[in-house]
Formats: C-alpha cells, sequence, structure tokens
C-alpha cells in the first residue's frame, strides 16, 4: 500500500546531536537537485554555525557556490577511477564530518558510508547499518519533495509543517546573492512587454514524454497573436525545438542554450506563465515561483514527478503527449491568465 504524504512524513528517529561538520551529497539530475535544496535549507536552518559542505557534480558547482546553504562546495562527487573513489573517500573520512545527509541515496554513495566503515559518521541516507536509515522501498511511491522531507523527519530534523506538508525550495536567494545583475532582465535577451516561456526539454528515450516541436511552433504564433512574446528555452539538445519556434514565428525569442540556471529562474520569476514538459528547468521555474502549466505524459507518473511552486501548477495530462492538441493548450493558458497584458 502506498503511504499517505502525512504517513511518511512522521518523525520516528531522534535526531543526531550537536554538529559543526556536515556533508550534504547531491550528484545528480537538475530536478532533483533544486528539488532537494528544499531539504538543504532546513539542515541549513537546524544546524546553526555548523560548517556546511555539499558534495556534488560540475553542472551544479556555480550556482551552489552562490545558494546559502553551503560553506563549500565539492563537485568531483562521481568519480570514475578507482584510485580518484579512493581519494574522495579519503577525503570523507579526513574531514571528520559530524552528520552526513545523502540525498543522493545510489548505490554510489552507499558505497561511499561501506567505505568509511568501521567509525563512519552519523548517516542520514538509504546505506545499510547507516545511523539514520530511510528505506527505499518508503521513498519509492513519494514525490522528491516529500521524500526528501521524509527522509529528514526520519533524521529528526523539522520538515514539515503542523499539515505534515513539505516545505518547497526556494530561489527568491538569487537575486540577492548575485547582487540583481542586468543579465537577470529580460530586457538583457531582448525581452519587452509580458512573456511566456516554453520549456520543450525531456528524455530523448520517452518520445511519449515530449509534446512535438511542431506543436510549440504552433502555440508560439498563438502566444505572439495574443500581444505576449514566445521565449523558448533549453539545452543545447532542445535546438531544434527552438530553430522551430523562431521559423513558426518571427516575434518569438529563441534562447536555448543560452541561459544558466540562473538566468531561467529569473525569468520564469517575471513571466506571465511557463509551460512545458516534465523537465529539469520547469523545476527551476516552480522554484522561483512562477506560474506553471505542465504538459504531462500519464508514463512519467505525474503526482510523483510533476513540479511544485508556491504558486501551484496545472497539469494537462495525456498517454501520448503528441496527441495533445496547441488549441486545448492554448485554451488552458488564457484560463489561467498568460495573455494579461
Amino acid at each position: 500500500m502506498i503511504p499517505s504524504r502525512r504517513q511518511a512524513l512522521e518523525n520516528v528517529a531522534p535526531p543526531p546531536a550537536k554538529v559543526a561538520k556536515v556533508l550534504v551529497i547531491k550528484l545528480n539530475a537538475v530536478g532533483e537537485f533544486i528539488q532537494s535544496l528544499a531539504a538543504a535549507k532546513i539542515v541549513r536552518d537546524h544546524h546553526v554555525g555548523a560548517r556546511i559542505t555539499l558534495l556534488t557534480t560540475a553542472p551544479f558547482k556555480d550556482f551552489a557556490e552562490k545558494c546559502p546553504y553551503f560553506d563549500v562546495v565539492e563537485a568531483d562527487g562521481r568519480p570514475r577511477e578507482p584510485a580518484a573513489i579512493t581519494q574522495l573517500v579519503a577525503r570523507i573520512r579526513a574531514a571528520k564530518y559530524d552528520v552526513v545527509y545523502d540525498f543522493e541515496t545510489s548505490g554510489r554513495t552507499n558505497r561511499y558510508f561501506l567505505a568509511l566503515r568501521p567509525w563512519p559518521p552519523l548517516w542520514s541516507g538509504t546505506a545499510q547499518g547507516c545511523s539514520h536509515p530511510y528505506g527505499q522501498e518508503e521513498r519509492a511511491a513519494l514525490h522528491p519533495i516529500d521524500r526528501y522531507a521524509a527522509q529528514l523527519q526520519h533524521a529528526g530534523l523539522p520538515a514539515v509543517d503542523a499539515f505534515g506538508e513539505a516545505q518547497l525550495p526556494d530561489l527568491t536567494w538569487i537575486r540577492r546573492a548575485l547582487r540583481d545583475p542586468p543579465r537577470l532582465d529580460p530586457a538583457y535577451f531582448g525581452i519587452k512587454g509580458p512573456y511566456v516561456l516554453m520549456m520543450p526539454g525531456g528524455s530523448p528515450e520517452h518520445l511519449e514524454r515530449r509534446w512535438p516541436e511542431k506543436s510549440y511552433a504552433e502555440l508560439a504564433k498563438r502566444i505572439a497573436a495574443n500581444g505576449v512574446t514566445p521565449v523558448v528555452i533549453g539545452a543545447v539538445d532542445e535546438k531544434d525545438v527552438g530553430l522551430a519556434v523562431a521559423a513558426a514565428e518571427p516575434k518569438a525569442k529563441n534562447l536555448v542554450s543560452r541561459t544558466d540556471f540562473f538566468q531561467i529562474a529569473a525569468l520564469s520569476e517575471r513571466a506571465t506563465l511557463v509551460v512545458g514538459n516534465v523537465t529539469g528547468p520547469m523545476h527551476i521555474a516552480a522554484a522561483a515561483g512562477a506560474p506553471l502549466l505542465v504538459l504531462a505524459a500519464r508514463t512519467n507518473d505525474p503526482d510523483r514527478n510533476a513540479p511544485r511552486g508556491r504558486r501551484g501548477a496545472v497539469l494537462i495530462n495525456a498517454d501520448h503527449l503528441g496527441d495533445l492538441p496547441a488549441l486545448e493548450v492554448d485554451r488552458a493558458m488564457k484560463n489561467l491568465g498568460a495573455y494579461r497584458t
């Protein structure tokens, strides 16, 4: 039976003792990294005065170094060579962390724990024999935000509100941390007036989870016809969609491969709406406080994987997103106020 959110977030373990040195581990996936920041903030708030190190990977280094939840960022968390793995474990051992919060909970990070025996630090995760375990079976049915919160509850940290709801990630620190530079402003990209962000990314192995580029191109024309600028963003893998949108609608802005995590958050914050597939940048938009229209394939388990944000997320579900007409998405956008000018 799938546990309720409240059941999953019950406090079932005593908290770690007062600590001075903390290690947080989160290595992969843009969406999960962003969602784990809610838990990272709880760790920061709970361990007042502690020196908190994040072990991550290179794509998140610059972003994490500006994040106020970490004092040190180490970006070599996924070494491939045996010698490098040995060196990483030795460094963790030498650091003498009081407690480790493993939000990656993979076979790799479980092996890091095992390599630290016979005297490992206090460890919150799924590694066999760790001090504050939260098992994989309990985790599997949960949305990542609930999963991280439940893990912290099992470690004794106050991760939920009075209603048993997990805290949401919040990226409002970005403008303050970067001193609100011009590159965070829509005008930096030549965007004037109201705009809608389109986020067409997704796994190439699951085409049923990706709305087709022709549909984004048609939607861009509808957006522009309502006096709002369509702006498409994404990684290099989305270059074909960006080109298709720009070719179909001259008023569109093609920012594919031109935005970093900070800029995605800043642009999302000021958009009238963000529309797109269930993908990493959509989680950034949610954490930035943008209103969302999420195009979700049922095979992707939207209840467990769709973005959550302070301003909510409206889902349009389909067995195959290729069957979802642009007209239906356009109507939903109008109902959500995307075309206010």
